[in-house]
């Protein structure tokens, strides 16, 4: 009896050992982003792995989902080099490491984009599509909102501070339409374009602000949404989101990358992967494509509030 006794107390600190170090792995600032695969073939044991940093286009999950097939075209037709999807919970996450190079290549907004420049990162394209990135702004269709000005003292949403399309250009319209953004209003920024959706779809915001891509994804998956809001306003367009590499990268690898994702259009399978993203190419670019941007942030943060 005894025996029995101690072999059950072993077991309850078996688990407890294992709940905790489960917990302690899980902690990990509750990124969602692939684990290294680990292999015997000593084919694989010597890639060289690169990490793919996409801006929070999506929440982690949606990204994955919408992104993950990119990463396996590219690993198809590299026998040397491997890349790897991370995802980031949010922008400030998503900024930290993409200003400290934690990323090999990236998927930033425009605004992170000139910012990256200053971080020893090459643009070396961008996404097509530059129509499709501009902000708007969502409404409930009961809401009774006619103009800018009904929004004053009411609560509005967005991403992130460092959203540009779905929170910076949404402001500056706001701005130029009769309000204060920092005085006339409660701007609330939720973490990611589902949340600033579901806030005023859910009736905690009065107005939500995102753009096109997010919008339309969530419409197909969710019908009510779509019947109950409204794109109320839409901004201007800028440069769409940039492609850059970290200057020490080889320029060889750059330059395949390069061909296999300017020429994805091209292939049936291709096609199919850009349908995932909303895309119709991706594109050449460089410093001077996204003048435009800094332009505008230098417009933003003299008329609007000031940029970090």
């Amino acid at each position: 009896m005894k025996k029995i006794r101690m072999n059950i107390r072993y077991s309850w600190i078996a688990i407890i050992i294992s709940a905790l170090f489960i917990i302690s792995c899980s902690s990990d600032e509750n990124e969602t982003s692939y684990a290294p695969a680990f292999s015997s073939s000593k084919s694989n044991e010597s890639k060289k792995e690169y990490v793919f940093g996409v801006h929070p286009l999506h929440n982690p999950q949606r990204l994955h989902e919408v992104f993950s097939p990119l990463m396996d075209y590219l690993n198809k037709h590299f026998e040397d080099v491997s890349f790897k999807l991370e995802a980031s919970r949010n922008y400030a996450v998503y900024d930290k490491k993409l200003y400290a190079q934690k990323f090999d290549f990236a998927l930033p907004n425009p605004y992170q984009t000139v910012n990256a420049v200053k971080h020893d990162y090459k643009i070396f394209g961008k996404m097509a599509d530059d129509y499709n990135f501009r902000g708007i702004i969502l409404i409930r269709r009961d809401s009774g909102i006619n103009s800018i000005t009904d929004l004053k003292g009411k609560i509005v949403t967005y991403p992130a501070p460092t959203a540009l399309a779905a929170t910076m250009m949404p402001q500056y319209y706001i701005q130029q339409h009769g309000l204060d953004v920092m005085k006339d209003i409660d701007n609330r920024y939720v973490g990611s374009q589902e949340s600033s959706i579901m806030n005023v779809f859910l009736k905690h915001s009065s107005a939500s602000a995102t753009w096109p891509l997010p919008w339309i994804a969530l419409s197909k998956e969710r019908p009510e949404i779509a019947e109950q809001l409204i794109v109320k306003w839409e901004t201007d367009s800028l440069p769409n989101n940039g492609l850059v590499a970290k200057k020490d990268i080889p320029v060889d690898v750059i330059n395949k990358v390069s061909s296999l994702l300017f020429n994805l259009h091209k292939s049936k399978e291709g096609k199919v992967i850009l349908d995932r993203m909303v895309l119709s190419a991706f594109e050449k670019a460089d410093n001077t494509t996204y003048k435009p941007v800094n332009d505008f942030l230098r417009t933003f943060s003299k008329e609007v509030r000031p940029l970090k």
